[in-house]
């Protein structure tokens, strides 16, 4: 059999064809990652993304019985004020624990079927709404009746004679950033993940003069 010689002065076609399906390959990559760059829900530097908000809304709503620990600052134009804040509620049952300086001490306060009282050094008191039972024996009161919606980002019930309608903002990913309700302004600075839920962290709460605002150590649900 006769040796068979090969012209290495001829360049191989795989050559080219090779780089030219790597260019292809590149190519198809590059769009593949704007695609999906594109498709990405917008972000925050928290982790919060746009849509998350819609989808868990009915979960936060059903997210009714929590223990909340905090802190509350209380600001006038006569004073500048902090108390600590342990919060306990249920649909038909809530608990405050208010100690500090703006509180006076300790104080708690709880409501049971329409029924309010508040506890401190000075004798167990009654009255017919925790504001007025508030403003009363501390001489301040937090919008106790709105405030178990407002601290999950949610507006009180509108049919509810003591909270009304109200006005709601969102920011860019759609969460609630502005809340108008029953003469207070509610903005939500912060949040942050519980579980599968994002909650409010910091909130800030106007009414006139006075200015509240409520900063969130800690979220736990409870039975």
């Amino acid at each position: 059999m006769e040796p068979v010689y090969v012209d290495t002065d001829v360049p191989f076609h795989r050559w080219p064809l090779t780089r030219h399906a790597s260019r292809l390959w590149l190519a198809g990559l590059t769009l593949l990652l704007l695609a999906g760059c594109a498709s990405q829900a917008p972000m925050d530097e928290s982790g919060r993304q746009a849509g998350q908000w819609e989808r868990q809304q009915a979960e936060v709503e059903a997210f009714d019985t929590w223990t909340l620990v905090g802190k509350a600052g209380l600001r006038t134009p006569d004073e500048n004020v902090s108390a600590n804040l342990d919060w306990n509620q249920t649909p038909y049952y809530f608990r405050m624990l208010i100690s500090g300086p703006f509180g006076g001490g300790r104080n708690v306060l709880e409501g049971r079927e329409g029924r309010f009282s508040l506890t401190n050094s000075d004798g167990r008191f009654e009255a017919e709404t925790p504001e007025a039972l508030m403003e009363e024996q501390l001489g301040w009161s937090l919008p106790v009746t709105a405030m178990p919606n407002w601290v999950r980002g949610l507006p009180g019930d509108p049919d509810n004679d003591n909270t009304g309608s109200y006005q709601l903002e969102t920011d860019e990913l759609g969460f609630p950033s502005h809340l108008v309700q029953d003469g207070w302004e509610i903005d939500y600075r912060d949040w942050e993940k519980v579980d599968d839920l994002w909650l409010p962290r910091r909130m800030v709460m106007h009414y006139d003069d006075v200015r509240i605002t409520l900063v969130v150590n800690q979220w736990q649900a409870s039975e």
